[in-house]
């Protein structure tokens, strides 16, 4: 019913979002005399946020066509190196440029698509033979193809660092932080060829009991049964994974959204006055952000609620008492993966402490392995997008980087 109700209310706004559209550009047009008074500009804005607002949106593309390397533009292509039924590693190859350290940045299974990382890729891209990893929405899987885990994320995490070879770094923002500490230390322990020389965790949760967030604590304060009573759902039939049990990518958007409301209005309160005074380019920043934030796919139930217990109500991560497969992960094994963790001051989703646990439980790891780096001023979605990320944080990944590339 929750997925059905929202279906139906997706598709009213849908005509809405066309109808406010068509207002907008009606009231902005010199042939209607509406448009030259001074009412006109501010009933074609407010149309034209709500349109914006109300829109259906689909999966985003990276769009990368070039990039600059060593002063001179380089062509961009995008291809699909290994294809998995929940995801698939794409590679952006630089046309003519050979060398350069391999990354992985794997993205978050958290509501978004990879392109989410669009800021982060862009950035690391001139430097680096770059990989991401492009998770797929849950609702067009079909049942067919099976369960998604925690234990799966982890082996597809293994997968594509094989796919890659050996020496490839790898680069985790917020939620991944667990599961790729934990391939690393997998891979450590049976000194596999291809595990990462580095491992930046950027807002991750390693251990959310240092500072708890809104986001923690609402996962502490109720029991696993409510998580699976009342944020899952089934996805309708229409849709090629029809009758998979999920986690609505439009849930955690509401969530997401509530936390910080105010925020939220205030920069659509600022679109508006853009629009009303004719700054385009200032309200298609905000548009460009948006259109990015509202686009949403689903999780897997067992994946999300596996996650909700092992890393938010259990701890087994920095506990010591996180299992793969059956087979315990021992943060300790990690001899010679240069551990990078980077936190934002201001970080509303990860608190301050809970990325750097990572280096305190990597026991075994010599002290110049290891690297903390704070930003200040900056919140969660600055860690990685926007002014402080380019000219701040990604040169300390990239200077990480390369004092252990080998």
């Amino acid at each position: 019913m929750l997925y059905d109700a929202y279906e139906f209310q997706r598709s009213l706004l849908a005509g809405a979002s066309a109808v406010a559209n068509m207002g907008s550009e009606w009231m902005q047009n010199p042939v209607n005399p509406l448009s030259y008074t001074r009412m006109g500009p501010v009933m074609a804005s407010g149309l034209d946020v709500f349109a914006h607002a109300s829109a259906p949106r689909g999966k985003p593309k990276f769009g990368f066509t070039s990039t600059i390397v060593n002063g001179r533009e380089v062509a961009v292509t995008e291809e699909i190196v290994l294809r998995k039924p929940f995801g698939q590693l794409k590679r952006f190859r630089r046309e003519g440029v050979e060398g350069g350290p391999k990354l992985l940045i794997v993205a978050p299974m958290s509501g978004h698509y990879a392109t989410l990382l669009r800021g982060t890729a862009e950035r690391m891209l001139p430097g680096h033979d770059l990989y991401v990893t492009d998770w797929r929405d849950a609702k067009l899987v079909p049942q067919a193809e099976g369960r998604f885990d925690l234990d799966d994320y982890i082996d597809y995490l293994v997968a594509f660092l094989e796919e890659m070879g050996p020496g490839a770094h790898m680069l985790a923002v917020c939620q991944p932080a667990v599961p790729c500490y934990a391939a690393a230390a997998l891979m450590a322990a049976e000194d596999h060829p291809c595990r990462p020389r580095t491992l930046t965790m950027m807002g991750g949760p390693i251990d959310t009991r240092k500072a708890p967030t809104q986001v923690n604590t609402v996962a502490t304060q109720r029991p696993h049964s409510w998580f699976e009573q009342n944020v899952i759902a089934t996805v309708p039939f229409y849709y090629p994974g029809g009758g998979r049990r999920v986690y609505p990518g439009f849930l955690q958007l509401a969530g997401f959204m509530a936390m910080n409301l105010g925020n939220h209005l205030a920069s659509h309160w600022g679109m508006f006055k853009h629009l009303v005074d004719g700054d385009e380019e200032g309200a298609d920043s905000t548009k460009r952000f948006y259109e990015e934030y509202r686009s949403v796919c689903d999780m897997t139930a067992e994946f999300y609620l596996q996650t909700i217990e092992q890393v938010f109500q259990r701890h087994a991560l920095p506990k010591g008492e996180f299992m793969h497969r059956g087979k315990l992960i021992d943060p300790g094994k990690i001899k010679d993966i240069g551990l990078l963790a980077i936190e934002g001051e201001r970080d509303d989703i990860s608190g301050i402490g809970q990325t750097k646990a990572a280096l305190t439980i990597a026991t075994g790891l010599p002290d110049e392995y290891k690297h903390y780096h704070l930003a200040e001023g900056v919140g969660h979605y600055g860690i990685f997008n926007g002014r402080r990320w380019r000219d701040e944080i990604a040169p300390v990944v990239e200077e990480w980087i390369i004092r252990h590339d080998g």
